[in-house]
């Protein structure tokens, strides 16, 4: 069964996010898109399930140029090439959209309905919603889900809707941060996460902290990244490294980075190194990609 698929995120009045959302997009639907596309197609026609080729070729024309006219080039992400090719027939490039779940303009459930439309007109009888959430919070477990329902409830029986487990689950982003990691001389380590209320939440943050031999601290519960750093201060570290466990440069990194300053102001002896936040890499590509495979 042919799959589109739709990254939803959270939402957020700093267009910065949407932007690297629509970067995130472009890459999936690069090289490593092409290439399971491909498959996948080659596969369905051993089965005799093939699409019109002008329906296939229309369809991938409008979403490439689409995806692309929404990808500038931003800071700490992979630069879009200036030949971006095109699809042509051969081309077997997957549909991929983006929704948001809050501060959009339309609903989740709304969002999600016009996309599966859409979908459905290229020739796609199933669409994968991928949530690009780090933490099984209250978004996860339960707004999500119901928006997916309703939009269900709304598409009938029109396109199969398959809600897929959220991007903090996959192992591989403790691979990510290592290599984050790897690039500085702290000699310890805070990997900063949003926080959650809901119990239990906290304890991928904490796996993934155990992995690469860190310590944690979240933005909206305890403890704090100012108590973690006055703990690891009077412990005797010197050169601490802060690793905001985020997807994209938003509000909230802004504001981690104003804290970090006043950190250093406090403590001049200290050195403090603040990484980036994942962002739209061909690096989180892939791993999205491998997630959807697995």
């Amino acid at each position: 069964m042919r799959s589109a698929y739709l990254l939803v995120s959270h939402g957020s009045r700093d267009p910065r996010p949407q932007v690297a959302l629509k970067r995130l997009a472009w890459l999936l639907q690069g090289s490593r898109g092409e290439k399971r596309a491909e498959g996948a197609q080659g596969a369905q026609e051993a089965e005799g399930a093939t699409i019109s080729h002008k329906l296939q070729v229309s369809c991938l024309s409008q979403e490439r140029k689409r995806a692309s006219s929404h990808a500038p080039r931003t800071p700490h992400s992979t630069p879009l090439p200036n030949n971006s090719r095109l699809p042509t027939p051969d081309s077997r490039l997957p549909l991929i959209g983006t929704a948001c779940l809050e501060l959009s303009q339309k609903p989740l459930h709304q969002q999600i309905a016009e996309f599966s439309d859409r979908a459905l007109s290229c020739g796609y009888q199933q669409v994968q919603i991928v949530p690009l959430f780090l933490l099984p919070g209250v978004h996860v477990m339960e707004d999500i889900p119901a928006e997916v329902e309703q939009a269900r409830q709304a598409l009938k029986v029109k396109v199969k809707l398959e809600l897929r487990p959220h991007l903090g689950s996959h192992t591989g982003l403790a691979r990510l941060l290592q290599q984050q990691l790897d690039r500085t001389q702290a000699e310890q380590t805070i990997l900063l996460a949003h926080g959650s209320r809901r119990k239990g939440s906290e304890h991928p943050v904490e796996a993934i902290a155990q992995q690469i031999s860190a310590v944690t601290a979240y933005w909206s519960v305890a403890p704090s990244l100012d108590a973690r750093v006055q703990e690891l201060v009077l412990a005797g570290w010197r050169r601490i490294a802060i690793l905001p466990y985020f997807l994209f440069a938003g509000g909230i990194t802004d504001a981690i980075a104003e804290v970090v300053g006043q950190l250093q102001q406090q403590f001049p002896a200290i050195e403090f190194c603040l990484m980036q936040p994942l962002g739209a890499t061909q690096e989180l590509a892939d791993l999205i990609w491998d997630a959807i495979e697995t």
